[in-house]
C-alpha cells in the first residue's frame, strides 16, 4: 500500500512538472550517493549552486500568508526561487513542513532544505547543561542525552543540531563555558565524540534513520580561548596550545563521523577563523580529510569587516569562500555576491562546487532526497516530545551530573523522617531558571523546581522561604540580566525560618541566562544579594547544605570556608527538582566530578590543573621571587576532577607491569579501588601522566585516562589502565605528533590534586 501511494505522489509530481518531479534523475537510490549528488549538479546553475551554500533564520509565519515588505520578503522570494539551501530555528511538524514545501514543490530542482536548529541541550525535554554532563564522566549516559535531544528535534522537523560545543577553555569568566566539557582536552574529546554518536548514530548510515539528526562541532577554533573571557573578543595563544589543547576534541568528532563544522567568531593569528584557510583548508578537509560543511556562525562572514579583514561585502563573501566556509549563516552575502565573484574570476566555480557538492552530500545522507517530509510526522512529534521515556532519561543525566563539593558535618544525606527543614532562596521554588541559557524550544517554568522536588518527601517538616528576590526584572534570552542588590524585605522570614530548622537547605548561585552566549562576566561571586543573606542566615543556624545553581565556576571562598556542605547542582534541566532532592535525600549517590577548576577569586582566572611549572615554582630560598600571589594561594578552590561521595573509597596497590618499555610497548597501569563507606557509590578513577623533559615544554600533569566504576559497600576492585604513544605524545609547533623516550610520572587518583604516584622510563 505504502509502495502505491509513493508511485500514486510522484506521478502527480511528474503531471505538474513541479522542481521534486524534475529532480528523478538523481532519486535513484540503486546509485551511489556520489553519483546522484554529481547528476544533481550538472542540472544545476550557478545561480542555484550558490543559492545551496546560503542560510536564512526564519522570517514569517510560515503557515500563514506570503510575506510582503522588508527581509522577510526576500527571504520569502528566495526561498521560492531555490536560492535557499538551509533554514534554521524554524521548529515544528507544520512549520517545517511548510517551508520544505516550497523548497520541494515549488523551485525548479525541488532540492530540499536542511532545517537547522541550536539543539544544545535537549530540545523541549532538556538535559543538565553540557558543562554539568561533563561533570558526570558517564560517557553512555551523554550519549543517551544527545540521543534523546536528537529524538524530539527530529520529531519536531529538525534534522541538523549546532552542537555539540567543543571549545576547550579555562576561563570562568567566558559564559559560553557551560556549551562546553570544561578545560581538559582529553575528557572533552571523548564527550564530543560521544554527543556525536548520540545525535548521529554509530555510523553515518544512521543519519537516514528518522530519530538522528546531523551534528555540528564548533566553534572552529579557539573560540574558548578569547581574551579576558570576553565574548566575540581576539583570540592570541601558542600554536603548541592550538595544537595540543583546542585541535584534539575536535578530531575527535570526525573520527566519530561528525558531519559538520562551524566556524567561530575569533580572530586566530590575526585571521578571522571564517576567512582562515589555515583552520579550514590546511587543518580541517586536508590534514583531518573532512568531507562534510563548514557552516559560518551566525553573520560571522559579514563581520570580517568590522574585524578590518575585509574591506566590503564582496571581499568578505571571497575571503570567506577561498577560505573554505561552505555555508553563509545569515550574512546574506554569499547570494549577493558570490555569482558575480565568480564571473569576474574572483572565486573559483571549483570551490563552489566542491561547497555544494559537501552540502548535497549530507543532504542525501539525512535521507531528504529520499523522503523530504521524512521529518514531518505529527503523530511521532506528540508521541516522543515530552515523554516519559525522555524525562526519565533527562533525570537520571541530571543526577549524575551532581558533584558534591562539601560534607563536614555529614549534613548529607538528609534524614527522611522527623527532620525540620528549612529551605531558601528564590531558586529554590524556580521553574525556569534551572532551565539554563541556549533553551530556546522549551517552555518557561516547564522545569521542576527545588521545592517541587523536596515537597515528595513528605515525613519531614519542610518550611520554604524566598529570603530575596534575584531579579529585579524579568529575564530573557535577548535582554541583560539585572540583579536585586537593594531588597532585603525578606530576610527576616528567611531568619526566623532557619532559626526554627535542624538543617537549611539554601539554594544559590545564577540565573539561568546569565551564562551562555554574550554573557560574560568580571564577577564570579554570587550575583545580588545572595552573599549577604547567605552571612545573615548562617548568623543564626550554620547547619547550612548550600546547592549552587550556575552555568560556570564560582568564586566561594567564603562558603568553602565556612559551609559545612556544599552541592554543585549547575542548571540541570527539566527534572532539576527531582534530581536534586534524590541527591539530598540520599536516594541517588552524587558521583559528579568537576570539569573545571573552581577559584579562590576572579584575580586567579584563567586556572586550570594542566599548567606548566614555570622556572620558579616553589619558594626554594625563602624569599619572595617565585611564582606565586601575595594575596591568596595559587590552587583553585575546587581542582579538576573533584568531587566527594557519600562513602569513601580508599586507594591502594598502585602498579607497572615494568619499569622500562621499549617504544611501541603498551604500558599496563592497575590500581585497586575499595569502597570502604557506608553507601554503595560510583567513582571515577582518573590517570594522569607527566613527561618531565621533552623538546617542548609538557604540563604538570595531563589527563590520559579514567574510570567510572561502581562499588558496593566494602567491595574492592581492580581498575586498569593501558598507555599508549597516543597517550604519552605531543604535538610539536609544526603540528607533528612526538613521541620523546625518557622519564614518565604517573598519577592515579580522585582529583587532579590527589592520588598515588608512579614512574616509568621509555626507552
Amino acid at each position: 500500500m505504502k509502495k502505491q501511494i509513493k508511485e500514486y505522489v510522484f506521478l502527480f509530481l511528474i503531471l505538474f512538472g513541479n522542481g521534486y518531479a524534475q529532480t528523478k534523475k538523481h532519486m535513484d537510490t540503486t546509485k551511489p550517493i556520489e553519483d546522484r549528488i554529481s547528476l544533481l549538479m550538472k542540472e544545476m546553475t550557478l545561480d542555484e549552486k550558490v543559492g545551496q551554500m546560503n542560510q536564512y533564520n526564519g522570517f514569517w509565519d510560515v503557515t500563514g500568508p506570503a510575506p510582503k515588505g522588508g527581509s522577510a520578503e526576500l527571504k520569502y522570494e528566495h526561498l521560492r526561487k531555490g536560492l535557499v539551501g538551509s533554514m534554521l530555528t524554524v521548529r515544528g511538524v507544520k512549520e517545517v513542513r511548510a517551508v520544505q514545501k516550497i523548497a520541494v514543490e515549488e523551485t525548479r530542482l525541488g532540492i530540499p532544505l536542511i532545517i537547522g536548529f541550536d539543539v544544545i541541550h535537549g530540545y523541549k525535554t532538556l538535559s543538565p547543561i553540557p558543562l554539568a554532563e561533563a561533570a558526570s564522566w558517564d560517557l553512555e549516559a551523554i550519549k543517551k542525552s544527545a540521543a534523546i535531544a536528537a529524538a524530539e528535534a527530529s520529531a519536531s522537523g529538525i534534522n541538523w543540531t549546532f552542537a555539540p560545543n567543543v571549545d576547550v577553555s579555562n576561563d570562568a569568566r567566558w559564559g559560553r563555558v557551560m556549551e562546553g566539557a570544561g578545560e581538559d582536552p582529553y575528557l572533552g574529546s571523548k564527550i564530543g565524540y560521544a554527543r556525536v554518536k548520540g545525535f548521529q548514530g554509530e555510523t553515518v548510515a544512521d543519519l537516514a534513520k528518522v530519530n538522528t539528526i546531523a551534528a555540528c562541532a564548533k566553534h572552529f577554533a579557539a573560540y574558548g580561548f578569547v581574551e579576558a573571557g570576553l565574548e566575540y573578543n581576539s583570540v592570541d595563544i601558542s600554536t603548541s596550545k592550538l595544537y595540543n589543547s583546542v585541535f584534539p576534541p575536535f578530531e575527535a568528532t570526525i573520527q566519530a563521523g561528525i558531519r559538520t563544522f562551524m566556524n567561530s567568531f575569533n580572530t586566530l593569528n590575526g585571521i578571522p577563523a571564517t576567512g582562515n584557510t589555515f583552520l579550514q583548508r590546511d587543518i580541517l578537509k586536508g590534514k583531518w580529510k573532512f568531507d562534510g560543511f563548514v557552516v559560518s556562525d551566525y553573520a560571522s562572514i559579514r563581520e570580517m569587516i568590522a574585524h578590518g579583514y575585509a574591506k566590503d561585502e564582496a571581499d568578505a563573501t571571497a575571503k570567506a569562500v577561498n577560505a573554505g566556509s561552505d555555508m553563509d549563516m545569515e550574512s546574506y552575502l554569499y547570494v549577493a555576491k558570490l555569482v558575480a565573484l565568480v564571473k569576474e574570476g574572483k572565486v573559483k566555480e571549483v570551490l563552489v562546487d566542491d561547497a555544494v557538492r559537501r552540502i548535497l552530500r549530507v543532504k542525501f545522507e539525512l535521507g531528504l532526497f529520499d523522503d523530504p517530509y521524512r521529518y514531518c510526522d505529527e503523530k511521532r512529534e506528540k508521541e516522543v516530545v515530552g515523554s516519559k521515556a525522555n524525562n526519565d532519561g533527562v533525570l537520571d543525566m541530571a543526577k549524575k551530573s551532581i558533584v558534591l563539593l562539601k560534607n563536614d558535618k555529614n549534613l548529607l544525606p538528609l534524614k527522611k523522617s522527623g527532620q525540620k527543614i528549612a529551605l531558601i532562596g528564590a531558586l529554590a521554588n524556580d521553574k525556569n531558571s534551572p532551565l539554563g541559557s541556549w533553551r530556546i524550544a522549551a517552555d518557561d517554568n516547564t522545569a521542576v523546581s527545588v521545592l517541587e522536588g523536596m515537597q515528595q518527601y513528605k515525613d519531614n517538616q519542610l518550611t520554604f522561604e524566598k529570603g530575596a528576590d534575584l531579579l529585579s526584572q524579568k529575564a530573557t534570552f535577548l535582554t541583560e540580566t539585572v540583579f536585586n542588590t537593594t531588597d532585603k524585605s525578606g530576610f527576616e522570614a528567611a531568619k526566623t525560618a532557619a532559626k526554627n530548622a535542624d538543617v537549611v537547605v539554601m539554594v544559590l548561585g545564577e540565573y539561568g541566562f546569565q551564562s551562555g552566549e554574550a554573557r560574560s562576566r568580571t564577577d564570579l561571586n554570587l550575583p545580588g544579594i545572595q552573599q549577604e543573606l547567605l552571612e545573615e542566615i548562617y548568623k543564626v543556624n550554620p547547619n547550612i547544605v548550600l546547592v549552587l545553581n550556575n552555568g560556570r565556576p564560582l568564586s566561594i571562598p567564603w562558603a568553602a570556608e565556612h559551609i559545612p556542605s556544599i552541592v554543585e547542582a549547575w542548571h540541570l534541566g527539566t527534572q532539576t527538582g527531582n534530581a536534586v532532592a534524590q541527591v539530598l535525600y540520599g536516594d541517588y549517590n552524587p558521583s559528579g566530578k568537576l570539569p573545571m577548576s573552581f577559584p579562590r577569586n576572579v584575580g586567579q582566572v584563567p586556572i586550570y590543573y594542566n599548567k606548566y611549572s614555570t622556572g620558579r615554582p616553589i619558594d626554594s630560598d625563602k624569599n619572595v621571587f617565585w611564582s606565586h600571589y601575595m594575596d591568596v594561594e595559587k590552587t583553585p578552590q575546587f581542582p579538576f576532577g573533584f568531587g566527594l561521595s557519600y562513602t569513601k573509597f580508599d586507594y591502594k596497590n598502585l602498579k607497572i607491569n615494568k619499569t622500562s618499555f621499549a617504544k611501541g610497548e603498551k604500558i599496563q597501569v592497575s590500581i585497586d579501588v575499595t569502597n570502604s563507606g557506608n553507601y554503595d557509590g560510583k567513582e571515577v578513577v582518573q590517570l594522569y601522566v607527566n613527561d618531565p623533559v621533552a623538546s617542548i615544554v609538557r604540563p604538570l600533569k595531563e589527563l590520559k585516562g579514567f574510570e567510572l566504576i561502581l562499588l558496593k559497600k566494602g567491595e574492592t576492585k581492580t581498575v586498569q589502565f593501558t598507555l599508549t604513544g597516543k597517550e604519552l605524545g605531543f604535538y610539536d609547533n609544526e603540528g607533528k605528533f612526538l613521541v620523546e623516550p625518557g622519564l614518565f610520572n604517573i598519577m592515579v587518583g580522585w582529583n587532579s590534586n590527589e592520588g598515588l604516584t608512579s614512574k616509568f622510563e621509555l626507552k
